[in-house]
């Protein structure tokens, strides 16, 4: 008979690593064993759920400990990956038993949120997780940004390799996990793995000793392609001194491309820039994250306008129950109640609730989408708690 359970430390090596490399990876190589062992440090405070039948591992799962800001707080975030059954045991239940005890296990440490990538998101729409948008890919050659080389701009930018910059980038992220909705924080374990890295170098815009901005990027040879990662920043003078320095690489590279956030629009930050900015989604290779809310605790305290509104969450063992959100005092409080009042009602599944709260739904989109039930008068009152918003996950490390 099948039991799940926790594993950790080298154990990972010969229960849940015979696993997830089949699942994710290229046929091993010779020293696919090495590289395994390699990356286990990476994975030291993941939690690690196998199922498990006679000693030999049929399935697993793990959770990143991480932050995310949700609408200005930063709460306890669980990064889902890995999630791998051996393929004569697929179709069997056993992924649907590891996600429903992650999220339990999840929840017990402390974490309001999970996100993950998913191979089919049909399949984790009914674990209650929600489409979140995609970063996009900006593509224009460093001579389009040559105009920003003309002007004087308060400030500088300096460059070292991330190995040496490591400390200055970690302290930005935590600075921004503070401040922009959907941000994440990966714990340090994680984020160790940048500073092993020998491929990335760090440049760095200062106003006043302050930064306030930063993108790690690679060049992939004379006259090649500039790659950088995200482009962050805290103020607009942040972004222009960094595409200044990216404009100084004109007849060094004969391309840049760079992670920008989903609703960044790289055609306006030069008059006349010839740019291609994409977001492709593809399934399994290239899927939107997903996100959903483990507990009705992440709502709470968050800033809001005047608004109140009593709802249904159906059709999920973790937030099911009939909940009065109020904002009338600028913060939204959650109350657990059986009783029926004269607030607006709405019947909201999981996903609708999630898609609400991340800022990536309207209200009548649960409706379009059959993700909820919800009145006109009480669309009004939760649009007005729950504003769309574009969330950034940025910050995966």
């Amino acid at each position: 008979m099948s039991k799940i359970r926790q594993v950790s430390g080298d154990e990972r090596l010969h229960t849940a690593f015979t696993l997830y490399p089949y699942a994710f990876d290229a046929t091993p190589s010779a020293t696919a064993a090495d590289e395994l062992r390699g990356v286990l440090p990476y994975h030291e405070d993941n939690h690690t759920l196998i199922v498990e039948e006679d000693g030999r591992t049929l399935a697993t799962v793990g959770a990143i400990p991480m932050r995310q800001n949700l609408r200005g707080r930063a709460m306890g975030m669980a990064a889902l990956a890995w999630l791998a059954t051996r393929p004569g045991a697929r179709r069997q239940g056993h992924g649907r038993q590891l996600m429903q005890q992650m999220h339990r296990d999840m929840l017990d440490k402390g974490n309001l949120l999970a996100v993950l990538y998913p191979f089919h998101p049909a399949y984790y729409s009914r674990f209650g997780y929600i489409g979140l948008p995609l970063n996009r890919t900006a593509s224009f050659t460093p001579q389009g940004l040559a105009p920003l080389l003309d002007v004087t701009l308060p400030g500088e930018v300096s460059w070292q390799s991330i190995r040496e910059g490591f400390d200055t980038w970690r302290a930005f992220q935590r600075q921004l996990l503070e401040h922009r909705h959907g941000y994440m924080f990966t714990p340090d374990f994680r984020a160790a793995r940048a500073s092993n890295a020998d491929d990335r170098w760090l440049a760095c815009a200062t106003v006043d000793g302050e930064v306030v901005g930063l993108v790690t990027y690679r060049v992939d040879g004379y006259g090649g392609t500039l790659h950088a990662d995200e482009l962050l920043y805290t103020s607009p003078i942040g972004r222009a001194l960094l595409l200044q320095f990216l404009a100084q690489h004109a007849y060094q590279v004969s391309r840049i491309v760079i992670t920008v956030a989903p609703d960044e629009f790289p055609e306006t930050w030069v008059t006349g820039l010839e740019v291609l900015t994409s977001a492709e989604a593809t399934f399994p290779a290239s899927p939107p994250m997903m996100g959903r809310l483990l507990s009705m605790d992440a709502l709470r305290g968050l800033r809001c306008a005047a608004a109140r509104v009593e709802v249904d969450v159906v059709d999920d063992d973790l937030l099911a129950g009939r909940y009065l959100l109020d904002g009338t005092d600028g913060t939204i409080t959650v109350t657990a109640t059986d009783a029926t009042g004269p607030t607006p009602r709405a019947t909201l599944t999981a996903a609708g609730l999630s898609g609400l709260a991340y800022g990536v739904l309207d209200p009548l989109d649960l409706v379009a989408r059959g993700l909820g039930e919800v009145d006109a008068e009480a669309a009004v009152q939760l649009r007005t708690l729950l504003p769309r918003c574009t969330p950034h996950a940025f910050g995966k490390g």
